[in-house]
């Protein structure tokens, strides 16, 4: 006996069990009733079991076939989005893509540049989900999603894009009134806004050129799920924020806002392209993948 499984009588025996009828099964896969039953037979053989009891009215799976028809089923269905997947990348990008993106930086940077996207891949759309809440892309169905992060999941595939700087600003009418900080430590019991979907946890990690470190949890008149909501409160000169550059980089080049703190920067991290799995893209999502490359790589806010 061959040492190669008998994946062909696997595949008939998985149809045949999934739709309950020889005759389906071989509609289903496109070849005659006569070469399934051969398939079948073949396999019974081979494993020295019965695996479906057979009337002229009735066929079941015995208790032998019950039990490998999951792993069957499993099998067939793997295979064929192998080979579904296979011929999609073989072809031009083309079908909908459902991808998840922060939505500050996701209707400043991504957005606008969606059209030439199209333009180049007309037979490509895309489900955009606008949500600064870290989605599931697994257990949510999407095929991508761009990340804003000091780290990620290890179970995902990712493409670090470019880094991501954050700073402490606060308004020029804020620091005349109040001072300018000098120190972290500073910062306590002043208004400083909170962000409720920051990474690892809502506080403020501090470190110098000397290791040094110092952390401080925000306390203020405020706390939000977009960055975008704490940008009016901080340009009225109320408070203090925590701000990425993609944000806070127009306001400081037109001096609505400094940062503080200089010398104790906060870390640096990165936005990422990530996909659920190390198996073969889709042509469309490599599109995708490589049209954000190419147009956030070099981003004009830094």
């Amino acid at each position: 006996m061959s040492k190669l499984p008998d994946f062909e009588g696997l595949a008939m025996f998985a149809k045949v069990a999934e739709e309950r009828s020889f005759a389906s099964a071989a509609r289903a896969m496109g070849v005659s009733v006569a070469t399934v039953s051969r398939g079948v037979s073949r396999l019974e053989e081979r494993l020295g079991a019965r695996l479906f009891n057979r009337t002229s009215r009735r066929l079941a799976l015995t208790a032998f076939g019950q039990k490998l028809s999951e792993s069957a089923i499993r099998l067939y269905r793997d295979a064929e989005e192998a080979e579904g997947m296979a011929r999609e990348l073989s072809a031009r990008p083309r079908g909908l893509i459902r991808l998840a993106v922060p939505m500050s930086f996701g209707l400043r940077w991504v957005a606008p540049i969606l059209p030439e996207f199209f333009r180049a891949y007309p037979e490509v759309s895309i489900d955009l989900q606008l949500s600064d809440a870290t989605v599931d892309i697994v257990g949510q169905g999407f095929d991508a999603a761009l990340r804003i992060a000091l780290e990620l999941d290890a179970s995902l595939v990712a493409r670090r894009l470019c880094p991501v700087s954050r700073f402490i600003v606060a308004a020029p009418a804020y620091l005349k009134q109040h001072g300018r900080p000098k120190h972290p430590r500073d910062l306590r019991g002043r208004a400083c806004l909170g962000y409720a979907y920051r990474a690892r946890s809502e506080a403020w990690r501090f470190a110098n050129g000397e290791g040094e470190e110092e952390v401080i949890t925000p306390r203020g008149p405020l706390r939000v799920t977009n960055a975008d909501a704490l940008v009016p409160t901080v340009l009225a000169g109320l408070a203090i924020a925590e701000l990425p550059d993609f944000i806070a980089g127009e306001y400081l080049d037109d001096g609505r806002m400094e940062v503080l703190l200089k010398d104790w920067p906060l870390p640096v991290g990165g936005l990422y392209f990530v996909t659920p799995s190390a198996r073969a893209r889709p042509a469309k999502v490599e599109a995708l993948a490589g049209f954000l490359a190419k147009h956030l790589s070099k981003p004009t806010w830094r």
